[in-house]
């Protein structure tokens, strides 16, 4: 099986079309790595000058801080996260006490649950 392009005349069931083939396909292989390399070379050079890729973090070391002291109050995740300006994602994520906690729970201040009164 072949392949034949009558405007760029290349015809890849002749010996000759083949090799126009496959050279196209080493250039392209070939811009490939080079664009590999410089991407790779740019982004290390931003991180040796203190660049870091990604997402700024949406909760700062002070908004921890006190996402920690509001649950150790008993606040609801929502509230907690209406507060903070970030999701309850974010908080469940960064916040490892809350983990197994519904959106509206509450925890101590020892990252439990308070016992339930369903006697």
């Amino acid at each position: 099986m072949g392949f034949k392009s009558v405007q760029e005349s290349i015809d890849t069931t002749t010996p000759g079309g083949r090799l126009v083939f496959h050279v196209f396909g080493a250039l392209a292989s070939f811009e490939r790595g080079l664009i590999q390399e410089r991407t790779l070379a740019g982004l290390a050079a931003a991180r040796e000058g203190g660049r870091l890729g990604g997402w700024p973090t949406a909760l700062s070391p002070a908004k921890l801080k006190q996402a920690r002291k509001m649950i150790g109050e008993k606040t609801p995740v929502t509230e907690v996260a209406q507060v903070l300006g970030v999701s309850r994602a974010t908080l469940y994520r960064r916040v490892p006490e809350l983990a197994g906690v519904g959106r509206d729970e509450v925890v101590g201040a020892s990252g439990q649950k308070p016992a339930s009164s369903d006697s």
